[in-house]
């Protein structure tokens, strides 16, 4: 069985860091398709490599001349060849770039070129074969991905090879360049996995996994060993910045684990995410898997007397916003009572016209609009086979002097979710992480 390994732009940023990926590569000779990402900051005032490329476009749409921009970028990747002692041509490479530019280059293809250099240069470094990611990764013609030949094109290509491909783009039916949006290596990487029936993706980044709450509240939270993909999902939509929110997919669709992992700590198992586990008897206490929130939310809650006999009023509310294009987020009720949870960014700059049409529609008794609200979610594939958790939580918001606002649960229970004043968001993380983890 063949792994994919995807590497990102720390793991590329220069010579070093590339020699800790041809380490990790060569430890498992399983690992047979590797993804790359353009080069990445080496320190916290550097330039990410696809920010020059966007730079660089910028310059031509305006007229401005770019040629200072793009030798930044060529000396980059000339330095990191040289160090390496490749024998990589990439003088002619960046000769074709200024060719392509100077008779008109699409914005796609510009920026798609930090991966291709990238890629061409651990291809030698590796001895691998490069195999260009507008010969296999397909689009239509609206945007999307063309999975069957995609996935035909790469399993063909990558029989009974070991090849390198760029990440983040592929190419339209005219043959044309087409990128994905910010981060979309990682889709490129679970593309590639599905195309060839990995045993496992790995997505090789600058932390050892995904960590149960955000280390700039709470101090070196712990790592998440295990996590299905249902609780990924909820922990990415309530806040948490994990992965490329399209990344799953494929992946998740034949069922192949995802294992993230640190380039710069390989000896970290990092984190598995998969669609279940078995692990019942499993002796770890941690039933919460994280810890996740926002802030910044309304809570607009809409009173009416018999309310919960009226047909149709839940349906009005909804319209109401939908046609002002605001996003609900949550719905929380009572028997004569309904509250909205939408973003306070969304809803402010129609709230009275939203106001208005809700005292024509249903003729509430009251309307409520409670602003700067933070929303926390716990979540723990464990906490359904728990008696007390939500118990244990509200008490300990208590002792801490944390008022609830908001409170909703699935009935899957694999989440519990409270809103809080916006003032009291890190206090409910920590709070919570010392409750459930510690």
């Amino acid at each position: 069985m063949a792994i994919v390994t995807k590497f990102g732009g720390s793991s590329m940023a220069d010579a070093a860091q590339m020699l800790k990926v041809k380490a990790i590569v060569e430890a498992d000779p399983r690992r047979q398709v590797v993804v790359v990402s353009a080069a990445g900051k080496r320190f916290s005032d550097d330039h990410k490599i696809t920010d020059l490329l966007y730079l660089c476009h910028a310059h031509l749409q305006y007229g401005v001349d770019c040629e200072g921009v793009l030798q930044m970028i060529e000396s980059r990747y000339l330095q990191i060849r040289d160090e390496l002692g490749l024998q990589t041509d990439l003088e002619s490479h960046f000769a074709r770039l200024r060719e392509r530019m100077q008779r008109g280059i699409r914005q796609d293809e510009l920026v798609s070129r930090g991966e291709y250099f990238s890629a061409l240069l651990m291809a030698d470094l590796l001895g691998y074969d490069f195999l260009d990611a507008k010969n296999w990764l397909h689009f239509s013609f609206d945007g999307t991905v063309d999975q069957a030949a995609s996935y035909q094109a790469l399993a063909q290509a990558a029989e009974n090879r070991r090849i390198v491909t760029p990440g983040f783009y592929g190419s339209l039916p005219d043959g044309s360049i087409k990128i994905f949006s910010r981060g979309g290596s990682d889709i490129t990487g679970a593309l590639a996995a599905a195309a060839i029936d990995a045993e496992v993706y790995e997505n090789w980044t600058d932390v050892s996994g995904i960590l149960m709450a955000d280390p700039r509240i709470v101090e070196n939270p712990l790592p998440i060993a295990k996590i299905t993909y249902n609780e990924l999902r909820e922990l990415s939509y309530i806040g948490a910045q994990v992965l490329h929110e399209m990344t799953i997919f494929p992946v998740r669709e034949k069922n192949i684990p995802l294992n993230i992992r640190n380039t710069n700590r390989p000896e970290d198992p990092g984190t598995v995410i998969m669609e279940a586990f078995d692990d019942g008897d499993e002796p770890s206490p941690n039933f919460i898997t994280g810890i996740a929130g926002r802030k910044n939310f309304s809570i607009l809650t809409v009173s009416k007397t018999g309310m919960s006999g009226q047909i149709g009023v839940l349906r009005q509310l909804l319209e109401i916003l939908e046609a002002h294009r605001v996003c609900v987020e949550y719905v929380p009720s009572g028997i004569d009572t309904v509250s909205l949870v939408v973003s306070s960014e969304q809803l402010s700059p129609c709230l009275y016209s939203i106001l208005g049409q809700l005292q024509e529609t249903v003729k509430p008794d009251s309307i409520k609009v409670v602003e700067d609200i933070a929303i926390v979610a716990a979540v723990g594939r464990k906490m359904a086979f728990r008696t007390g958790t939500s118990g244990k939580l509200f008490a300990k918001l208590g002792e801490n002097g944390i008022n609830i606002r908001m409170i909703t649960q699935g009935p899957d229970e694999l989440n519990i979710i409270v809103g809080v004043d916006n003032k009291d968001f890190a206090n409910t993380v920590r709070v919570l992480y010392n409750a459930f983890v510690k």
